[in-house]
């Protein structure tokens, strides 16, 4: 079907999000991207959804004046309100300058998304095709080989992709038709950056053999993605039934066949935001959590994150757990507050039936972590124990006792967090006291 305003609002009829309410075309001042807004401005309005244009600067370039200069030209000719927004790129971890500049430039993009909005983007089937070609090469699994997803979740709204089928022949035809004008990117002639590698030097050999093979190969990555659906739907199951708190049951896992325990696992790392290792390092971290000892706590680091195990249960976990760093002094008092730092919460003082006895404490108290041999008596019936012997009790985990804040009266230990409270410095029974509470804590057990 040739490409038009029509036929664009028939995709985007049959593709946008239930609860879609605006429309955000992403202009980076190429051909493409100018073909969609105009067609865009072109179509019979959608639902009533409003439509406005937003571009990236990555100041990468000299041009970057010049791709600003061309989106506000066309926002102005078609009477579409435009944001610039500048974004700053910094390639590392292993990341391309490519790969780090469109990262950056989601980042940027669903920030400025608001609540239901739709981003479109100007990806059209020789896209779809070449990223296919480029994920072949780097031995990409079979999500990676599913491409560009037609629609996706993005900020607070969506990123909805709808030329992917459209082919570029026929986005030059709409370009010559409607008088399109855009700028050349100098980035998409350099041949350092594989994209622009692939259109140059071989994608002409490509069609000029197998004349279609864009939307023979886009139409590949439509079926590569159907399956990846499938096996999303399949690890679903298995993360259910493997569920146990924040983690997954390692004996759960243990009794899966290998490619359904990688693929379930891959799946929950995806629903923690968390981008899972090479097979190889995943293949390895299940090897070391299924095969160590009871009484090890095997840990394996990618980037910065890290699969730990305790007792029956795996955690995705920062590679660097958090941890109290500072010594502080916290005044005594109801209303009294401390901030202990990222990732680790806020400690309150709070009156509670059995708290601290106020009349003993100090005026303020020390709050540390642990440095080992920390002991108090948990309740009144009980034996002094180790703050060690504590945790293990509970459960908390190893990796998290270093963030446990630990209060002191002079040298001596009164309570850890609101977990526990010496029973040597509480109130009588039935009486208010002083209590701690912990708003915000980390996952402990």
């Amino acid at each position: 079907m040739p490409f038009s305003p029509a036929s664009l609002r028939d995709t985007l009829e049959a593709n946008l999000p239930r609860g879609a309410t605006g429309l955000v075309v992403a202009l980076s001042g190429g051909s493409d991207s100018a073909c969609l807004a105009t067609a865009l401005s072109q179509m019979t309005p959608l639902r009533g959804l409003a439509l406005r244009a937003i571009h990236v600067d990555h100041g990468l370039q000299f041009a970057a004046a010049t791709f600003r200069e061309a989106c506000s030209a066309l926002c102005d000719q078609l009477r579409l309100p435009l944001e610039i927004i500048d974004v700053k790129v910094a390639a590392g971890d292993g990341l391309s300058l490519e790969a780090a500049a469109r990262d950056a430039r989601y980042r940027g993009l669903a920030r400025r998304l608001g609540r239901g909005e739709c981003l479109l983007t100007g990806h059209h089937a020789a896209d779809q095709a070449e990223t296919l070609l480029l994920q072949l090469i780097r031995g990409a699994g079979l999500k990676g080989l599913s491409a560009m997803p037609l629609c996706r979740e993005l900020g607070a709204g969506w990123h909805l992709r709808p030329l992917l089928d459209t082919p570029r022949a026929e986005l030059l035809r709409f370009a010559v038709q409607a008088g399109v004008s855009a700028v050349s990117d100098p980035m998409n002639h350099d041949l350092r950056f594989d994209r622009a590698f692939l259109r140059a030097q071989l994608w002409p050999l490509l069609e000029a053999r197998w004349p279609g093979a864009a939307a023979t190969l886009s139409r590949a990555a439509g079926h590569l993605a159907e399956a990846q659906l499938l096996l999303d739907e399949s690890a679903a199951l298995a993360v259910r039934n493997l569920k146990d708190g924040e983690g997954l049951s390692v004996t759960g896992l243990r009794v899966l066949p290998a490619p359904q325990r990688l693929n379930a696992v891959r799946y929950w790392l995806a629903e923690c935001g968390v981008m899972p290792p090479s097979t190889a390092r995943l293949n390895e971290a299940l090897r070391q959590i299924s095969d160590a000892a009871d009484d090890h706590l095997p840990c394996v680091v990618w980037g910065g994150h890290a699969l730990r195990r305790y007792r029956d249960r795996v955690f995705v976990t920062p590679a660097r757990p958090a941890r109290l760093e500072a010594v502080r002094e916290w005044p005594v008092g109801v209303g009294s507050t401390l901030a202990l730092g990222a990732g680790l919460g806020v400690l309150s003082w709070t009156t509670r039936l059995g708290g601290l006895d106020a009349a003993r404490l100090p005026k303020r108290v020390t709050v540390r972590r642990r440095r080992g041999g920390e002991s108090l008596k948990p309740h009144r019936l009980a034996t002094t124990q180790s703050l060690q012997h504590l945790c293990q009790s509970r459960g908390v985990l190893p990796w998290m006792r270093d963030a446990l804040p630990l209060l002191f009266a002079g040298g001596t230990l009164v309570a850890i967090g609101d977990l526990w409270q010496d029973a040597g410095w509480s109130v009588p029974q039935g009486t208010m006291g002083l209590g701690v509470v912990w708003e915000e804590a980390p996952l402990l057990v």
